[in-house]
């Protein structure tokens, strides 16, 4: 769903063009590279191919292949994202209430995708990571523990399996599993506070349900 922003580096590399194959399907936090296009074969660009030179043009990718390089993390994905006027809240009383997105894709308008490629924290929800069952980026992976270095597979999915890497090189490090985003370390989270009469826990912490992965990005040159 989403890559969120907790120590990054001060800027973003920019805003590429995004391939024709991917732009509309990435959901935040893959990792991409640059690679060129053919003028007239990919038409992401809103200008398509307006103010190009040459016969090749730049376009982000998530499809990996070894040695590919600059490795860079996506901001923009398909949810939670690009909305026009937010996002509608509600629903039958006593039912629980859904937001409805308004708006499309940032990528639909311009097939421009936000690529961060310095050194920093970051964290992405785990629908966007390898949710292998049980070597994944997942919580139920019993051998992940924290300072484990990162990959990513063929498809740009951050994983700790090395061997489900494009290519075995370290991206970064594992921090920790978080709940949604607004976690703190210095603070009580909402998790460990429940009411005295609560219908749910009696006064206990009530249980975790993870959301995100924080992670440190370490890209190579």
């Amino acid at each position: 769903m989403a890559l969120e922003l907790v120590q990054p580096g001060p800027n973003p590399m920019g805003q590429i063009d995004g391939h024709d194959d991917i732009y509309l399907t990435v959901r935040g936090g893959e990792v991409a590279t640059i690679i060129g296009v053919t003028l007239g074969t990919d038409n992401a660009a809103a200008d398509v191919d307006d103010g190009y030179v040459g016969t090749t043009r730049m376009v982000a990718t998530t499809a990996l292949t070894s040695g590919d390089r600059p490795l860079m993390l996506v901001d923009e994905g398909i949810s939670g994202y690009g909305t026009l006027f937010g996002s509608v809240v509600g629903g039958i009383t006593g039912q629980l209430n859904t937001g409805q997105q308004l708006g499309p894709h940032t990528a639909t308008g311009s097939g421009k995708l936000t690529l961060w490629h310095q050194p920093g924290t970051y964290a992405v929800t785990l629908d966007a990571v390898d949710t292998t069952h049980p070597t994944g980026l997942v919580p139920t992976n019993g051998t992940l523990s924290i300072s484990d270095p990162l990959y990513a597979t063929a498809t740009g999915l951050l994983t700790p399996n090395a061997v489900a890497a494009f290519e075995v090189v370290v991206l970064g490090r594992f921090l920790n599993f978080e709940p949604a985003k607004g976690g703190s370390f210095v603070t009580t989270p909402v998790s460990l506070v429940s009411a005295a009469n609560s219908p749910v826990g009696q006064g206990q912490p009530q249980a975790q349900t993870f959301a995100r992965a924080l992670f440190t990005f370490m890209p190579p040159a």
